[in-house]
């Protein structure tokens, strides 16, 4: 994931947003110590990230759990090399140990 610069809360916005009990509650489980507000704007800032083009995963070999053989149906980027892929072109789905599919190169995971 990209990395979002941070800003001081005292540089921030207020806004109000209105959650129901139980999605906060939810929320203040999975953000464990950094808080529950962190989450959101870790959420938030993903979101844009993904929809503005911007986002570019990170992951190692290492993350990857199964491979299935596949065609680009449009062009494509490994995520561990960056390599283009061009549309019907052979190439790798990649299963991650985090339950992402994610595309790579036939050559990507060769050592």
């Amino acid at each position: 994931m990209a990395t979002v610069p941070r800003t001081t809360t005292t540089e921030m916005e207020v806004t109000s947003i209105r959650l129901e009990r139980v999605l906060k509650e939810r929320l203040k489980e999975l953000s464990g110590n950094q808080g529950y507000q962190v989450l959101i704007r870790d959420i938030l800032w993903n979101y844009v990230q993904q929809k503005s083009g911007e986002y570019r995963p990170q992951f190692a070999a290492s993350d990857i759990r199964v491979t299935l053989e596949a065609t680009a149906k449009k062009d494509e980027s490994c995520v561990l090399t960056g390599k283009l892929i061009p549309e019907n072109q052979k190439m790798l789905l990649g299963l991650t140990i985090y339950g992402d599919l994610v595309p790579l190169s036939l050559d990507s995971l060769a050592s």
